[in-house]
């Protein structure tokens, strides 16, 4: 997430048109806390019962865990790209993620 926050500029175009949302099993004081003392600019949610990670395919029975996953969803609410699991030391996983993004966020107006 440290690599979200410090590529959030560039990446997510300073949230115009973009919203990034990290979904955790961690409880909600803690995502809160973790937010505000690593000053994250993107929200968090909290997914204890891992529904969401079920939902997405981002849960691993076998560990009884959710896995690293990235999604980038478009305006019209459907998945556009998903990478799993997402390597996040791979320098190449940014760019395949700033490309997705690129793809369904709205051209800047001229001069922004």
């Amino acid at each position: 997430m440290h690599a979200y926050r410090d590529q959030y500029a560039q990446l997510f175009h300073d949230g115009r048109g973009v919203v990034l949302i990290g979904i955790s099993v961690d409880p909600v004081d803690t995502l809160a806390a973790w937010s505000r003392d690593d000053e994250f600019p993107f929200l968090f949610a909290s997914d204890t019962g891992s529904v969401i990670g079920k939902a997405y395919g981002a849960h691993n029975p076998k560990y009884g865990m959710d896995v690293r996953n990235l999604f980038v969803v478009g305006p019209d609410g459907k998945v556009a790209y998903k990478m799993a699991p997402f390597r996040e030391i791979d320098p190449q996983s940014y760019k395949d993620l700033g490309a997705a993004i690129n793809r369904v966020t709205p051209k800047p107006a001229e001069g922004e």
